[in-house]
């Protein structure tokens, strides 16, 4: 087998049909891929577990599900908790609204069956955001689920000021991460004015020139180099 099928079979147990057929069509291009993605990945400024859960927050907010799905593994492998998780995918409502939380429903789903816990089996069944809130905690079961709880009140309220200061505050996510998050969100959907904007918050809380660059690399592996132009235009430029 080859070095980029070996790699991708140790991430995800299996080799993916795309990076087969990568493999099948220019073997050259897939360990090209293979040594990026794997440097990319590696402990850096952030950490690997932090790297793939971000991506999974990412490809919920632009409702990607597959490359969401991919990096919960990931996520999980590297220790994530189920409410870790879950922050990270509350985050994207922010941006994407309902839509993705009904995204994410399908990486808590995942995750628990990487776990090999038994849930009900009526995904879709929820439309409205206060519907999938109530499924996320169902699904965390004895897990802590005080922070979905506090931000279904907050949905239930109309409050969208305390709501968003609130679902970006500290909780087992820190505020850093969940700025960072927003970060790559934005670099991700090629909107560099609000890149600068929330890498400039991210700042604010706390979070390196290392870290934001992480992130656009992160990025670049999920949206293409076109994700890295706008990152690179937001990132202070090293002397």
């Amino acid at each position: 087998m080859s070095e980029g099928l070996t790699y991708f079979k140790e991430v995800y147990d299996v080799v993916p049909g795309w990076v087969q057929k990568m493999h099948d069509y220019s073997p050259n291009a897939l360990d090209h891929y293979t040594n990026l993605r794997s440097n990319i990945m590696e402990e850096g400024a952030l950490t690997k577990k932090e790297k793939d859960i971000l991506l999974v927050g990412m490809n919920a907010a632009r409702l990607y599900e597959r490359s969401m799905v991919y990096h919960t593994k990931g996520a999980m492998d590297g220790g994530a908790t189920l409410p870790e998780l879950v922050e990270y995918l509350i985050v994207p409502y922010l941006y994407n609204g309902t839509e993705a939380l009904k995204t994410g429903i399908k990486s808590l789903e995942y995750a628990l069956s990487l776990k090999g816990i038994p849930f009900p089996e009526v995904s879709g069944n929820q439309e409205t955001a206060e519907e999938i809130l109530l499924y996320m905690m169902e699904l965390l079961g004895d897990e802590e689920t005080a922070f979905v709880s506090n931000v279904l009140s907050l949905v239930r309220s109309g409050d969208e000021n305390s709501l968003k200061d609130y679902i970006l505050s500290d909780s087992v996510v820190s505020t850093k991460l969940k700025h960072i998050l927003m970060t790559g969100i934005f670099i991700t959907e090629l909107k560099g004015k609000q890149v600068e904007e929330w890498m400039e918050a991210a700042r604010e809380n706390g979070a390196s020139e290392e870290q934001l660059a992480d992130v656009g690399f992160i990025c670049l592996l999920t949206a293409g180099i076109p994700a890295w132009f706008e990152a690179s235009d937001s990132l202070i430029e090293k002397k």
